[in-house]
């Protein structure tokens, strides 16, 4: 495939009306997965990296990041979009940490597949477990920082409960991208 960015493969990226459909149907797929919740304190366990990855890795790196600001300014804005229906407060509550690195993951795993490093299932899945492992930098700085929170407490409440979580979620990412390209692939053969 000429194209390495399954979206562009697929409709293209020419046109600013592709690409404000791609980026409010990324963000609206993020925010409803940010919905599918298990209830952890002080960090929620949602499905909303596994769909930040799939965007990422579907998007590419800029329509990957525009999505995510597009995201978190509807939660800005007030709309319910954020885990448990929080909007405007998360920005500033716990886990705006990890909400502000949600940007630089959806960019990073687009950048992986831009340049090549995201190649099959199995190196996409790594690149994927690895983009997810950065999300902890930004997620565990601000409590640390803002909230004045220690590594044994942060590696109890915001670590350790959702490291297997996040393995699963991004082989899933790498899954369901890799079949997109598959299908991609199958139909056009």
């Amino acid at each position: 495939m000429a194209d390495t960015v399954l979206s562009k493969a697929v409709i293209g990226h020419e046109g600013l009306t592709k690409k404000l459909g791609l980026v409010i149907g990324g963000s609206l797929f993020i925010a409803m997965a940010a919905q599918v919740s298990i209830p952890f304190f002080p960090v929620p366990m949602t499905l909303q990296t596994l769909a930040i990855l799939i965007v990422g890795l579907t998007f590419g790196s800029q329509l990957g990041l525009a999505t995510l600001v597009t995201y978190l300014g509807y939660g800005a804005m007030g709309l319910p979009v954020f885990a448990n229906g929080m909007s405007g407060a998360a920005l500033m509550g716990p886990t705006a940490g990890f909400l502000y690195g949600f940007a630089a993951m959806a960019f990073l795993a687009g950048l992986a597949v831009e340049k090549g490093l995201a190649r099959g299932v199995v190196s996409t899945a790594v690149i994927a477990m690895a983009i997810s492992a950065l999300l902890y930098v930004p997620g565990l700085a601000w409590p640390a920082m803002v909230m004045g929170k220690t590594m044994p407490e942060l590696w109890a409440g915001w670590m350790a409960p959702f490291l297997l979580g996040d393995a699963v979620k991004a082989v899933i990412a790498a899954m369901v991208v890799w079949g997109g390209w598959k299908a991609l692939q199958a139909r056009k053969g």
